[in-house]
């Protein structure tokens, strides 16, 4: 590159640059800004022309006012004459300020691309790389037409200079990510191969890059590379620190080099020749042998680059997995680093182990590491490490280890970040089911998640134990009285009442011999916790009653007493009502035979994949899939499983909310047709979905949905109309909401009903009333003007991953709105999961022929899921204390922004949807409330205590939630209304 001459300092751009950091306010910079600016346009616009040193100093200085983050429009034109200069620092400012400023779309791009082909055909090496530099910095489709085909010429010419072949290389590259079906493929691709023989180095890493990108789509076209990347990675290997010395790092050859050689190799299988082949596997033991030796260097420096080299050779074994002795080596070496003191080592090596896990030549060298990854599991503080340990443990485990990793993973379950608990259940779920050497084991091991970590526990665990012990009649009495035992525990988890419910239900008759579990105690236990559950959970319970009439007749006067009862047979929960009405007629006018008919012991279940590894293989993502599906089983395993071809994507999931008892799901295709009456006491949870059969009476959402008594629609036709899908998120670009939208969306947080936002043309009203993880929201459009909205289009989309949290079903509404008049929209909503964001509502017309846009938030936010509990002092107390670990507590001391008033703030919390508790703090002044946000997924408990001090006009605002997120969350949105 030419030096730069001494007159080229551009004193001006100097003296403009002191001045702007001398500037003491930023309206004091604006205004030198301006007056430089003003400057620079008249001397662009006069009548003397400017040299070409005037013009790179006015360029340099709009260059720097851009990059403080002003706008520049104008100066274009002078940066391109820069281009015909014949001086370096002209020629180079010119494309700079190109490469920055001008867009790829601009008028200019014909101009520039008419200069630089000029440079590219100048033969002048320094005019060539500032050409190709600016072609990949810009690299738009319309510079990649112009060029894509001289740049492979320039590349494989034999007179192209070595920096001239690195920058058309990385240009090439540049333009190939860009747009792929520019770049062609020809004669050109064998001779870029053979680059990698040349003698200059910078070349080589150049086109390694460009190779290993091309041969990715094309891998036939560049096979011949991998003999020449085995020979040029051997020299590196082989080669003292002082053989290379200008490509040497602190005392490593060319370690860029080496990584980007072992990674292109890592693109194709073992090589077929064998000399080839053993030529490589002695470089890669002696990379193995040198990361041994003692460090040349103590500085990080050294021992980074080394690392490096280390972690991608293992790589490539790993992805050969065909050479026993060195996957053995790789596996010693990565346990090494097990204990180092890096954190990050550590971290590489075990998720480089947790493949290696998968191989049948290392597999065993992997499991003389279990105690190291367990210690890790247990004293790791970064999560992430913590995490990768978990991985492992499941990678590695087999017949012989897994009642240790089980048991050594459930321990570590108790006191897991909450944020990798839901994982860590479904790997001892799946592990526990695939390596249960007898089924109580794999029963203890399920109702142990269920009491250690019961919220995390989802409907796919759970619903398999229950798969399992209906298909073993070995199990089904251990399984009864093991789940006795566990459903008298005084703080018992919903989910493990599910699986009492079920279990005892079907088999309780085989521990009622005992005393201490006959059926009165049965009935009695279960009732216990009746008033605790949710609607899903009751309804089972129900179920269960009705089956106990069957199996236990000295019961029946009790359990009808109880489906007798006012708080059943009126229950506001049409399903429950339903079901005590029918359990009680069926119990009274059905005789003992019919009974038994209606009521036997449910079918097996048909054997297929564990849902549970389908809901993992979902969560860690497709990538995962030949990590779960380990190729490793035992000749002599006998899953439980059975081994079916997975099919994860038939799984289907039923919601908490659904039809647990089977009474509107069609029975399992084993099974022959049960009686209307009985139902299943478990849909099939793996299967495509229940067949359309005629149910008993509607579902819990169907039923609070018609209880809700809408407005009236403007015409029959409406409530008929095809709903219309809520809009996806990346549909289309709605812009972002008006800045008004946050604090318009706060004032719904404790009330349903009122006007979420008005102009002079547009009026939105909102209606809205939930239950449960259930809402009905009606929008109503008002046309404020005598004028008709046309294209008149609102649509509801789900930012980020607000789709998986938040169900919204629209309804469509006319596409014009005549003056004056008004139109209604309804919203089903249903919460999937906690969530964080409300979803956007975009409302698009035309309005006297101008478009129109407006996008507001909806007022949907995770409190309006609330089902207010009310609670005894000393069982709000015990509960605040189980709720005392750091990430489930939020608080927040803030000064109050309306009057205090006690009442208002009492109307305030009813309205956010908690139960306020009377007499529960010693504080009078105070305000305590309890709640459960219901999800389809999992419920979430809320107790939360307001401290409010008039004297000094603030607030103590204290939430305890099992969920970390939803309690700053709720801490945050219940803040904001006092």
């Amino acid at each position: 590159m030419p030096a730069v001459s001494k007159g080229d300092g551009m004193r001006g751009l100097a003296v403009f640059i002191s001045d702007i950091r001398n500037c003491k306010s930023k309206e004091a910079e604006i205004k030198r800004i301006n007056k430089e600016l003003a400057n620079i346009r008249s001397k662009f616009k006069g009548d003397k022309a400017l040299d070409g040193y005037s013009k790179k100093k006015y360029v340099c200085k709009l260059l720097f006012i851009f990059l403080l983050g002003h706008d520049i429009d104008f100066g274009h034109m002078e940066a391109v004459n820069l281009l015909s200069s014949n001086k370096y620092t002209e020629k180079q400012i010119g494309y700079l300020f190109i490469s920055v400023l001008v867009n790829s779309n601009s008028e200019l791009i014909r101009l520039i691309n008419n200069a630089i082909k000029n440079d590219l055909a100048s033969r002048n090496p320094t005019f060539m790389c500032l050409a190709l530099h600016c072609i990949a910095n810009v690299g738009s489709r319309e510079m990649g037409e112009a060029f894509a085909a001289d740049i492979p010429r320039i590349l494989v010419a034999g007179d192209s200079m070595d920096s001239v072949k690195q920058s058309a290389a990385l240009c090439l590259l540049r333009l190939y990510k860009a747009s792929p079906d520019l770049v062609p493929m020809g004669e050109w691709t064998a001779r870029v191969v053979h680059l990698l023989n040349d003698q200059h180095m910078g070349v080589v890493t150049a086109a390694v890059s460009l190779i290993t990108c091309l041969c990715k789509k094309n891998p036939d076209d560049f096979k011949t590379c991998i003999s020449l990347a085995v020979s040029r990675l051997s020299r590196i290997v082989s080669s003292a620190s002082t053989d290379l010395q200008d490509y040497t790092y602190y005392f490593v050859p060319a370690p860029w080099l080496s990584v980007k050689l072992l990674r292109l190799l890592q693109c194709y299988p073992p090589p077929e020749d064998a000399a080839v082949k053993g030529r490589l596997v002695e470089c890669l033991e002696t990379v193995l042998n040198k990361a041994q030796e003692p460090p040349k260097s103590k500085k990080v420096q050294h021992s980074n680059a080394k690392n490096a080299i280390l972690f991608e050779t293992i790589s490539l074994i790993i992805h050969y997995d065909s050479e026993p002795n060195l996957l053995v080596r790789a596996c010693n070496q990565l346990g090494q680093f097990l204990q180092h003191r890096e954190t990050n080592l550590r971290y590489l090596a075990l998720e480089s182990m947790c493949t290696l896990a998968s191989s049948e030549f290392s597999h065993e060298a992997v499991k003389t590491h279990i105690d190291t990854v367990i210690n890790a599991l247990k004293t790791e503080r970064d999560v992430s490490v913590r995490q990768r340990a978990a991985d492992l443990l499941y990678a590695m485990c087999d017949r012989s280890n897994a009642k240790q990793i089980v048991s050594e993973m459930l321990r570590y379950l108790e006191t897991a970040d909450y944020a990798i608990r839901e994982e860590i259940v479904l790997k001892v779920a799946i592990l526990a089911e695939k390596y249960a050497v007898d089924y109580s084991w794999y029963v203890d091991t399920i109702l142990n998640l269920i009491r250690i970590a019961g919220d995390y526990v989802s409907e796919e665990v759970w619903y398999r134990v229950l798969q399992i012990v209906t298909n073993r009649d070995d199990v089904q009495g251990y399984a009864a009285k093991t789940v006795f035992e566990a459903l008298q525990a005084p703080a018992c988890h919903e989910n493990m009442v599910k699986v009492g419910g079920y279990i005892l239900g079907e088999f309780g008759n085989l521990i009622a011999g005992d005393p201490r579990s006959s059926p009165p105690v049965q009935f009695s236990l279960l009732h216990s916790k009746f008033h605790l559950c949710s609607v899903a959970t009751r309804a089972l319970l129900l179920s269960t009653y009705i089956k106990f009439i069957n199996l236990f007749p000295e019961t029946k006067a009790t359990i009808q007493g109880v489906l007798r009862a006012g708080s059943q047979l009126r229950n506001a929960d049409v399903e429950l009502q339903q079901r005590a009405v029918e359990y009680l007629t069926l119990s009274s006018v059905a005789s003992t035979d019919v009974l038994a008919t209606v009521l036997e012991e449910m079918p097996p279940f048909p054997e297929r994949e564990s849902s549970i590894l389908a809901k993992l293989k979902r969560k860690k993502g497709p990538g995962a899939a030949s990590a779960l599906d380990d190729g490793r089983r035992d000749a002599s395993s006998n899953d439980i499983n059975g081994g079916v071809e997975p099919t994860p994507s038939t799984v289907s999931t039923p919601s908490p909310s659904a039809d647990l008892l089977g009474l509107r799901a069609a029975p399992p295709p084993a099974a022959a047709p049960a009686p209307a009456g009985a139902g299943n006491l478990l849909v099939d949870v793996s299967s495509e979905g229940p067949a359309a059969q005629p149910g008993l009476g509607p579902t819990p959402e169907e039923a609070f949905l018609s209880e809700l008594e809408p407005p009236a629609p403007e015409s029959p036709m409406a409530l008929l109309a095809d709903p219309a899908p809520a809009a996806d998120p990346g549909s289309e670009d709605i812009g972002s909401p008006i800045p008004e939208a946050d604090e318009l969306m706060n004032k719904f947080v404790c009330k349903n009903n009122g006007v979420l936002f008005e102009n002079q043309l547009l009026q939105i009203g909102v209606k809205s009333e939930f239950r449960q993880n259930l809402g009905r929201m009606y929008l109503f459009y008002g046309n404020k003007t005598s004028v008709q909205f046309q294209s008149f289009t609102p649509t509801v989309v789900h930012p980020g991953d607000l789709q998986t949290q938040l169900a919204v079903q629209t309804k469509r509404v006319a596409a014009q709105v005549d003056g004056g008049a008004q139109v209604q929209q309804v919203l089903n909503i249903e919460c999937l999961r906690d969530f964080l964001t409300p979803p956007l509502l975009s409302v698009r017309f035309r309005y006297g022929g101008a478009p129109q846009s407006l996008t507001l938030k909806l007022p949907v936010t995770i409190n309006k899921f609330f089902q207010p509990t009310e609670m005894a002092a000393q069982d709000f107390f015990q509960r605040w204390k189980q709720l005392s670990l750091p990430q489930q507590e939020a608080q927040k001391i803030f000064k109050a922004t309306h009057p205090m008033d006690a009442e208002v703030t009492k109307a305030k919390l009813l309205g956010f949807g908690s139960a306020l508790l009377d007499n529960v703090d010693p504080n009078p002044e105070n305000f305590v409330g309890a709640g459960i946000i219901q999800t389809k997924a999992l419920q979430v408990g809320c107790l939360l205590r307001l401290e409010p001090n008039a004297q000094a006009q603030m607030y103590r605002l204290t939430l305890r939630t099992s969920k970390e997120p939803v309690s700053r969350h709720l801490c945050e949105l219940l803040a904001q209304q006092f």
